[in-house]
């Protein structure tokens, strides 16, 4: 067994002991404890029946969704080891979620996210149509657009996952954090490589809209209701309409601290705090 799959069955023993644990405490919720969780042989049969219950409709209904969403795990177990990597982020950078049942069946971040994963693996094979419809049903139900053929990568945390647009050709790297409200999106009509692209370790702010194809370096700050529209550079922090550098983040990767009051350089004191910073870099 590979450390991927040793990292996989230990979160999915967890995760149905602690589903057991819940439901001592609150009968109530046992019977879906046991549909998603406890019944379930595997985490892989898990996702399928959470995604299949979120996005059914009567015309694509849960099994033939449950079914699809088997067969890009058969195909594809790094998504498996992805939506670990995708709720541990949660777990470990937000202060109100801390257990791993909740956040994997009540979040909408994880629910979003590992959707859109069966979508993007439909994308890569071909199947456009489906993962067009997938798209358009994570949207209906959460309010929440990401086109198929965009990238992202693993341990992206969607904090609260409302009205976020990643657009087509956009590329998320690991380890980003993304609130709510977020736009990726492109600046037109142009047609090609529009969207931006986001390093490793970024977070974004509530509200911020990054528009073209640009760059945000690794470890930046984009911070909340930001207007993007040039490209940032690593280890920097943005904010404003249209956004500037206003200093560095205290960490190498924010996206783990979360901070959002920007601290250590603050707006009306960067040229003092970081004059080795050009304003004119973006």
């Amino acid at each position: 067994m590979s450390n991927t799959d040793s990292e996989v069955q230990e979160f999915w023993n967890d995760l149905v002991a602690e589903a057991k644990a819940i439901v001592k405490k609150e009968p109530v919720l046992e019977d879906i404890m046991n549909k998603q969780v406890i019944t379930c042989s595997s985490l892989d049969q898990c996702l399928a029946r959470i995604i299949s219950s979120k996005l059914a409709t009567r015309e694509v209904d849960r099994q033939q969704l449950f079914q699809v969403c088997m067969q890009a795990y058969a195909d594809d177990p790094s998504l498996l080891s992805f939506a670990v990597a995708d709720v541990m982020a949660v777990a470990n950078r937000d202060p109100a979620s801390k257990s791993v049942v909740r956040i994997l069946l009540f979040l909408k971040g994880p629910h979003v996210l590992e959707s859109w994963r069966i979508s993007h693996w439909l994308w890569g094979k071909g199947r456009c149509d489906l993962a067009c419809y997938i798209q358009s049903r994570i949207s209906d139900v959460f309010s929440v657009d990401i086109h198929p053929a965009a990238r992202i990568g693993k341990g992206l945390m969607l904090d609260h996952a409302t009205n976020i647009v990643i657009g087509e050709t956009a590329v998320i790297a690991d380890t980003v954090s993304m609130l709510h409200d977020v736009t990726l999106g492109g600046t037109g009509k142009e047609q090609g490589d529009r969207h931006p692209k986001v390093g490793k370790g970024v977070m974004i702010g509530a509200g911020a809209k990054v528009l073209g194809n640009i760059h945000i370096g690794e470890g930046a700050i984009v911070g909340a209701g930001s207007v993007v529209l040039r490209d940032v550079p690593a280890h920097t922090t943005v904010v404003g309409v249209p956004a500037r550098v206003v200093g560095r983040p205290q960490m190498d990767m924010p996206s783990l601290d979360m901070d959002q009051m920007l601290s250590g350089c603050k707006a009306d004191e960067a040229q003092d705090q970081c004059p080795a910073i050009n304003v004119k870099q973006i």
